[in-house]
């Protein structure tokens, strides 16, 4: 079993400087919430560690299934709560892929394996989350 830990120092206002595997992350407020602007608020990084976990368990996979494609994008969607504490009830995850020679169904069995058994985020967020995805591929 490994163990992380990250370091947050209150900066100014609303703003946190994270120590994160020796990268700094900013994080803020939003305006509203007293934030200026520094970087991203705390939940939407949330969706930005899901697409960067499911994504790299995607091309992995992929390389390992000898697939090319031209481009991949993964556009994540939270849904909040309206009430607190507000998290994301509903989470969308839509991949897309431009190539020419991919086997549909082999990029599904990739994505399909990502989030069933290797992305670590996407399992986590299920226990609170209603999470679900789709694939899209456009020839080029």
């Amino acid at each position: 079993m490994s163990t992380v830990q990250v370091v947050a120092d209150h900066t100014t206002g609303m703003s946190f400087d994270a120590n994160v595997e020796n990268y700094h992350v900013i994080v803020d407020a939003k305006e509203e919430f007293g934030g200026v602007g520094k970087g991203p608020s705390p939940k939407p990084l949330l969706l930005v560690a899901l697409a960067g976990c499911t994504g790299m368990d995607v091309v992995s996979l992929l390389e390992k299934m000898r697939q090319e494609y031209t481009s991949f994008k993964i556009a994540v969607t939270g849904e909040q709560t309206e009430t607190h504490p507000k998290y994301y009830h509903k989470i969308h995850v839509d991949y897309q892929f431009v190539g020419s020679d991919l086997d549909p169904a082999k990029v599904q069995k990739a994505v399909d394996m990502s989030q069933d058994k290797y992305c670590g985020v996407s399992h986590m967020l299920k226990a609170a989350s209603e999470l679900t995805y789709d694939i899209s591929i456009k020839a080029e």
